[in-house]
Parts: structure tokens; sequence; C-alpha cells
């Protein structure tokens, strides 16, 4: 599995974050989404944050 961030669509929500910070983190000049970890190692949590995301801004590739 693997993680994709569109910074295009982001809105900077930060549901991601809060769901998991070890995946996500945001931009302090925007708010716009960073992805620290592509290949997260909690696949749960990382599917929750991709399925809450306001924007839709988050893709999983399996």
């Amino acid at each position: 599995m693997r993680i994709v961030a569109d910074k295009d669509v982001c809105v900077g929500a930060g549901q991601c974050v809060l769901t998991d910070p070890a995946t996500f983190d945001q931009s302090e000049d925007d708010g716009v989404v960073i992805l620290l970890n592509e290949q997260p190692a909690d696949e749960q949590k990382a599917r929750e944050a991709v399925q809450i995301c306001p924007s839709m801004a988050l893709t999983i590739e399996e």
C-alpha cells in the first residue's frame, strides 16, 4: 500500500494529522498536508485518514 497526497487539492483541515500523526503532518506556512511516509506502518490508521479527508486529497495505491 502506498499513500499519495495531492497538495493542490488539500484544504489544510488537518484531519489526516489528527488520525495518523506518524504518517501525516501539515505545513506551518499554509496547513497543506506533508506526507511523512508513503508506506505507513499502521495501514488501518492511514486508511481511516484517507477516508475522512474532507477534500479527498489523499488516495491509496495498492
